[in-house]
């Protein structure tokens, strides 16, 4: 059984990813090269590593087991580069960091940046997922910090307060509900919708909760941003979900209006989550500082 750091690296950041293709542009290997890496591997065990499908990749069972290993190991060479950081040049640690849409579109951006500027050796994985995908990734060691939503169960893992983070359902300014104090969500799903993209978290968090309340959401158009959905708004597309701290940032006419929703899941917190603070990298711990203290 010979492996190396890279084939482990690798093979965990494939199962992360879903593909092989995406595994190895985190890792930036060619495709034929990560192939070929992985193929040396289960040619070393005798036995599949990886079920091929359709959608993507897998693990065997063989496969689940060396994952587990690989991202210890992976962790303990991440620890490593951190204590060496300051004897060795060239070396740069990674963070792994997943986040809702809102955190990454309305509060991360300049907290990230001067993060990076002021910690040149320190690279940040940044992935946009919805809250339970988040829980997800960081049960099965494939982020090292989360952002995510407190309407999830995040039980067995660590949290702290990130942001307040509400949902606010925003309108053309002459619309039935302009005027309202709050809103029930069920109520809006008479109406048409502005929406964000289908691969947007928030997008599919909302789409959730119109599933659960026995109905679909009817959406007309989709829009890349927080601003498009509320620039189409105020034109008279149909209706918005948006963060609050969208509506505050705003700083075109307001031709829209908006009104609370009454639902609890609506008045979010956003949350710092990991599965033990006090084990992350060093790399990570550092970023997890920034982000407390911002």
């Amino acid at each position: 059984m010979h492996f190396d750091l890279i084939d482990l690296r690798l093979f965990v950041r494939i199962l992360e990813a879903g593909t092989i293709t995406a595994g190895a542009e985190r890792c930036h290997l060619t495709l034929a090269s990560a192939s070929a890496r992985i193929r040396a591997m289960e040619d070393s065990l005798g036995t599949p590593l990886l079920e091929r499908g359709r959608r993507g990749v897998t693990a065997t069972a063989a496969g689940n087991a060396l994952a587990r290993h690989g991202r210890l190991i992976v962790q303990q060479v991440e620890h490593l580069q951190f204590d060496l950081a300051d004897y060795a040049q060239g070396f740069k640690g990674q963070v792994r960091l997943m986040c809702n849409t809102t955190a990454l579109s309305e509060y991360l951006p300049e907290v990230l940046a001067d993060f990076l500027a002021s910690h040149p050796h320190i690279d940040i994985d940044l992935q946009e997922q919805p809250s339970l995908r988040i829980l997800q990734g960081i049960r099965q060691g494939a982020a090292d910090i989360g952002i995510l939503s407190d309407a999830v169960d995040s039980s067995g893992l660590q949290t702290r307060p990130f942001r307040r983070d509400p949902l606010a359902l925003v309108m053309p300014l002459h619309h039935g509900f302009a005027g309202r104090e709050t809103v029930p969500f069920s109520e809006t799903l008479d109406h048409e919708f502005v929406g964000l993209a289908l691969n947007s978290a928030l997008a599919i968090y909302l789409e959730e909760q119109a599933l659960h309340a026995g109905r679909r959401l009817r959406i007309r158009v989709r829009a890349e941003s927080f601003d498009g959905v509320l620039r189409m708004v105020a034109r008279g597309a149909g209706l918005g979900v948006v963060p609050q701290a969208a509506i505050d940032r705003w700083h075109g006419p307001k031709g829209f209006a908006s009104v609370a929703f009454s639902d609890p899941w609506a008045q979010r917190t956003l949350l710092l989550c990991a599965t033990d603070f006090a084990a992350l990298p060093g790399y990570a711990r550092t970023l997890l500082d920034a982000l407390t203290s911002s």
